[in-house]
């Protein structure tokens, strides 16, 4: 068993001023999307300026949608209740389902402006994304959000009493999700897009991947108070949101595999 690490949420306090470590991790995320977009800028044909272009429309595409989906998916009530509690985004509440579908119509906006295919686009994006996703885990971590459910594994930890969870060691699960989200997605995705690919499928990958690891890390995190389990006394919103992913991805996949094999048909023909 191990106690929770005292962390300061606050990374820095000049006066009535206060940064939060969980905004720095959104500058670290966009960050090295934007270096990492640049090394490979020429795989679009486009300039390493306009990759600043493209950080922007995600940029607003995560925090836009992000916002939206938390409070559509996991805060209704609170907006039925008074509408303007969704500008009340120094309360927290983030979703990365939200945030995904923010970046997805960036994604389509701008590539109407630069005339590229989407998929072409969300191709190259998908790679730029799991640093983001696992520094805005180690956010969490930071923050004291996302408690994990309660276990007897020996690097299970005891959060803080100001949660109001009780002295049981519970699952670090924002760690696991930094792990798998972050670290796995990073390194298979840039890899796997290091070379060309049908379009699409680097897509696919990542919402395949996305999905069925936020399923599985769901069973060790703690359902949302407000929420609890969504049916049969074991499924959450979370998991619920990542089941379309999962099909999607496996979906898209198929589809560009059937591409190839349709182009390489037709060329042996003529």
């Amino acid at each position: 068993m191990l106690q929770y690490p005292k962390i300061d949420p606050i990374a820095i306090a000049i006066g009535p001023l206060q940064i939060h470590w969980y905004g720095l991790m959104y500058v670290v995320g966009l960050a090295a999307a934007w270096w990492l977009g640049r090394r490979r800028a020429h795989q679009l044909g486009m300039s390493r300026d306009d990759i600043g272009d493209l950080i922007f429309y995600g940029a607003l595409g995560i925090i836009l949608g992000g916002r939206i989906g938390y409070v559509l998916f996991y805060g209704f009530d609170k907006l039925l209740a008074n509408p303007l509690w969704l500008f009340k985004v120094w309360e927290g509440g983030m979703s990365f389902h939200g945030g995904l579908t923010g970046v997805l119509v960036a994604a389509w906006l701008f590539a109407r402006k630069h005339r590229l295919a989407f998929f072409q686009l969300t191709d190259f994006i998908a790679p730029l994304v799991p640093i983001g996703l696992g520094a805005g885990r180690l956010g969490n971590f930071i923050n004291h959000e996302l408690p994990g459910r309660i276990s007897e594994v020996p690097w299970a930890m005891v959060w803080p009493p100001m949660m109001g969870l009780g002295p049981e060691p519970r699952h670090p699960s924002s760690l696991y999700e930094f792990a798998l989200e972050g670290i796995v997605m990073f390194v298979v995705l840039w890899w796997f897009s290091s070379r060309p690919r049908q379009r699409g499928m680097t897509s696919g990958l990542f919402l395949l991947l996305y999905g069925v690891f936020r399923f599985a890390v769901e069973f060790m995190r703690r359902p949302d108070p407000q929420l609890g389990f969504i049916a049969f006394d074991w499924l959450t919103m979370g998991q619920l949101l990542s089941l379309p992913m999962v099909l999607g991805g496996l979906a898209l996949i198929v589809w560009a595999r059937r591409q190839s094999v349709d182009i390489a048909k037709t060329m042996a023909a003529s």
